[in-house]
């Protein structure tokens, strides 16, 4: 899993007929300290997640697994908004 914050959309006139109806988000992988990291992605919004909220994101074939995206072109799915995230003190 990927922890990451969404940080934009992506509106798509002309995409593979799977797709229709499904919320395309741009997030930014980021440390469990909040520090981003790693290039951007795009996922497929299963959770109804919106910019600035820190999610949790799968990748690969974990992605076409998620809610409704079964045997979709999908390589990232948005499965969970995350509330708070714990670091134990000295990590």
């Amino acid at each position: 899993m990927i922890l990451a914050r969404i940080v934009g959309t992506v509106v798509a006139t002309r995409k593979d007929s799977r797709l229709v109806s499904s919320k395309l988000l741009v997030a930014r992988p980021m440390d469990p300290h909040g520090k981003a990291e790693g290039s951007y992605l795009v996922a497929v919004d299963t959770v109804d997640a919106g910019v600035g909220e820190t999610v949790l994101i799968v990748s690969g074939s974990s992605a076409r697994m998620a809610s409704g995206l079964k045997d979709c072109p999908v390589d990232a799915a948005i499965v969970g908004i995350v509330d708070h995230v714990e670091v134990a003190a000295g990590d």
